[in-house]
């Protein structure tokens, strides 16, 4: 991690230099890895963070190992018996089959690049953009993986950038293009830089995990959406001039 920050350092030394002044280090968290990494993150789509551990511990008790084979022997009335969603319940097993089945090998996604290891997960049925590299990211460590349709990072960019406006998905992917092959420890950067800039002012951080921000990216989520979901920011209420209050009087 030490050796890609200073990488990007010499790759974009203003914006990099910046977000650690304010957000520290990158932060390396990793999530467990490989089948049940996946599955947890699953899970944890669309519900609070102590639904998703009650219904991931309920998960790894039943079928203890959790992996594919496990999954797979599994019926699905079992499955969902752990609280999981149909979505979820067909998603799991969809990563279940392309793990015991068609030999999805996830921990040598970590090995390719960024671009060829988010096609293969999102290949997988259920599998949206923001799952797969969130996945690659907290999961694998990949130091390439972006996930660009995260609103958190979106707004963490407008605000490191003094950007007019929050990037979509298209804009902040090229802003991106200059922190290649290191853009995971710039996300984790940025997010780290979102939680301390809206700690500074007074506004409580939900996490850095959001709904992808293009109707298509959000669509293909497991549940049509991921953790965390920020609400849009209440539009200001336009003041009638004066000339026309006074029309109206």
């Amino acid at each position: 991690m030490a050796e890609a920050a200073a990488a990007l350092l010499a790759l974009d030394p203003e914006t990099i230099r910046h977000l650690v002044e304010i957000g520290g280090p990158p932060p390396l968290r990793l999530r467990e890895p490989g089948f049940a990494g996946l599955a947890a993150i699953i899970v944890s789509q669309q519900v609070s963070v102590a639904s998703a551990s009650a219904i991931f511990g309920r998960l790894v008790a039943a079928f203890a190992p959790l992996s594919a084979a496990t999954v797979l022997a599994a019926g699905e009335a079992a499955l969902m018996g752990c609280g999981l969603s149909t979505a979820k319940m067909r998603a799991i097993r969809a990563v279940a089959q392309a793990v015991g089945e068609h030999g999805l090998d996830l921990a040598a996604l970590a090995l390719l690049p960024a671009a060829d290891a988010h096609r293969a997960l999102v290949a997988v049925k259920g599998i949206g953009p923001w799952t797969a590299d969130i996945f690659l990211l907290f999961c694998l460590g990949h130091p390439d993986a972006f996930p660009a349709g995260d609103v958190a990072l979106q707004e963490a960019a407008r605000l490191a950038l003094s950007l007019e406006k929050r990037p979509d998905v298209r804009r902040l992917e090229r802003i991106a293009e200059r922190w290649r092959p290191y853009r995971g420890v710039a996300a984790r950067m940025l997010w780290a830089y979102y939680r301390a800039a809206k700690s500074r002012a007074g506004v409580v951080d939900h996490g850095a995990s959001a709904k992808p921000q293009t109707k298509r990216d959000h669509d293909r989520e497991t549940d049509r959406t991921a953790p965390g979901s920020q609400k849009r920011p209440r539009q200001a209420t336009r003041r009638v001039p004066a000339r026309l209050r006074r029309r109206r009087q």
